[in-house]
């Protein structure tokens, strides 16, 4: 890749844009111009996580054991206002 700024005018950006994207897919960063003038930068996108299959978080995750216990559900429902006193987690306000 060049260290030189790779510059497009107008009409050739709305011609070319899958191949301005696949040169920037690559890192290069592009600018479009009018009338001679840059008015855009095309650059990469930088994602923050890279999670594209499932399993991808695993090994990076620690449940305790209580992960899903009422006691948990029922604080968690608190804290949304929910099933607030009745000891109910499940909300279906039978008790049990």
């Amino acid at each position: 890749m060049s260290s030189e700024a790779v510059h497009y005018n107008m009409h050739d950006a709305k011609t070319h844009l899958s191949r301005i994207i696949e040169r920037v897919e690559h890192g290069e960063e592009i600018f479009i111009d009018r009338a001679g003038t840059p008015v855009a930068k095309v650059v990469p996108l930088v994602r923050r996580a890279h999670r594209t299959a499932i399993g991808s978080l695993a090994g990076q995750l620690d449940l305790s054991g209580d992960w899903d216990s009422a006691a948990t559900n029922a604080a968690i429902a608190a804290e949304f206002g929910l099933g607030e006193g009745d000891g109910d987690s499940d909300g279906d306000s039978d008790g049990a």
